[in-house]
């Protein structure tokens, strides 16, 4: 009986020594949880924007220009876009994009002609309706599910034709300036969020918010209506946008929090 007992403390022993040494010294370390931010995306999003202008007229016969007059708009706009980003390091995200506003920007167009063979003010309504842009970006992770980021690229934009009133009279005077397309740069920022909860049904969506500047190169415009008059004009817009990103991950699934 003895001898019985201590052959079976032996084989106890031999079968479960090496399943304590696997539990106490594991053979080999786990491995990294995937990268979540490398990814192609869809988006969409509202916001809200603010166009200025420098602008003047000037007379190709009289060589004469007018005194500069700074005006503007200001209303709302949507937004659609598609990229993609890579997570090039546990902290930092770079990527490439384009997006397309449609816009309804109304604001203001005053002309000064009173240098020119017109002699008088006009005004009339300006819109800037569409602009695009395509450009790259660079972020930081500041937590993993928050992204912090700065872009900027090449963008166009359309502002439609404006009708002009006579200053004083606001009577119609068959002036006009015509839609026009204007090419300039942008440079921007902002922040996007992971939203990959538990109980968010659709899994790889973000939340984008971000300001953006473009900067339009002059035009000189041949002013309809009327022989040698131009009218030089700088663009200024600065839109805030806020929207939803829908990512298809590549590189693994965007951080999960079940608690939020």
């Amino acid at each position: 009986m003895r001898a019985v007992l201590f052959a079976s403390s032996i084989t106890l022993a031999l079968a479960s020594g090496p399943v304590l040494a696997a539990d106490l010294y594991p053979m080999k370390t786990p491995a990294p949880a995937p990268l979540g931010w490398t990814g192609c995306y869809i988006d969409g999003g509202v916001g809200y924007g603010m166009w200025n202008q420098d602008h003047f007229t000037e007379s190709s016969a009289l060589v004469t220009e007018s005194a500069s007059t700074t005006d503007g708009g200001r209303g709302w706009l949507g937004r659609v876009g598609a990229g993609c980003d890579y997570q090039v390091s546990p902290s930092i995200v770079v990527g490439a994009f384009g997006d397309y506003d449609w816009m309804g920007l109304n604001g203001t167009s005053n002309l000064n002609l009173t240098g020119t063979p017109t002699g008088f003010s006009v005004e009339g309504n300006e819109k800037e309706n569409n602009a695009w842009s395509v450009g790259a970006r660079i972020g930081y992770l500041v937590t993993p599910r928050l992204l912090t980021y700065f872009d900027g690229g090449y963008t166009q934009t359309t502002f439609g034709q404006a009708n002009y009133n006579n200053g004083v009279t606001g009577l119609a005077t068959g002036l006009s300036l015509p839609a026009t397309t204007y090419k300039g740069w942008f440079i921007g920022g902002g922040t996007e969020y992971a939203l990959n909860m538990s109980w968010i049904p659709i899994q790889g969506l973000f939340w984008r918010n971000e300001y953006r500047f473009d900067n339009y190169a002059s035009r000189d415009i041949p002013l309809a209506g009327t022989t040698g008059i131009s009218e030089h004009a700088d663009k200024y817009v600065q839109t805030i946008t806020t929207g939803v990103v829908w990512k298809f991950n590549f590189g693994g699934p965007a951080p999960i929090v079940t608690k939020d």
